[in-house]
């Protein structure tokens, strides 16, 4: 069998944190797992831009996993899992971010604009009554990650509550 040059092991590896399932730190950690420690590994010793380079990819499919659920077009689809668990992954994305000790500001910018624009959209397609309310979250719930968004309420748009209806935190 041939051997791979440590360029085809990481590259490997970085694909597949980078397209790893719902939760992207363990495909990361499991994976500086295989490349350092595992004996049946290659037991690397990787250099800060390989790690960073690891993290890079967990971190772009930690903030897809946020946007994903943030998609109008997604809210018929099987993949789709509504807000509560936008709101889930965000928090968890900064934990992530904060064992790392990295920080990405403007992530919450796009996440901001992506949850007024999945809203006005929602609120558009209930109140002409071309779908029922995909919002699964309370109204409390989805304020409150709206202002750690940056988002006031009063920027919200009109009859978004109405989303919420009967839906308890």
């Amino acid at each position: 069998m041939e051997e791979r040059t440590r360029e085809e092991i990481l590259e490997d590896e970085l694909l597949i944190v980078r397209h790893s399932g719902e939760i992207p730190e363990i495909a990361y950690q499991a994976t500086l797992h295989y490349l350092t420690d595992d004996p049946e590994g290659p037991e690397l010793s990787l250099t800060k831009e390989e790690v960073l380079a690891l993290q890079d990819a967990a971190l772009a499919r930690a903030r897809e996993i946020v946007l994903r659920d943030l998609d109008p077009d997604n809210r018929d689809l099987t993949i789709y899992r509504g807000i509560k668990r936008s709101i889930y992954n965000w928090q968890r994305l900064l934990d992530f971010l904060q064992r790392l000790d990295r920080s990405e500001p403007d992530f919450a910018t796009v996440v901001r604009d992506e949850l007024l624009a999945f809203l006005h959209k929602e609120v558009d397609d209930v109140t002409s009554g071309r779908r029922d309310s995909s919002v699964n979250c309370s109204a409390e719930e989805l304020e409150a990650f709206a202002i750690e968004l940056g988002c006031a309420s009063a920027a919200l748009p009109e009859g978004w509550r109405l989303l919420c209806a009967g839906r308890k935190e």
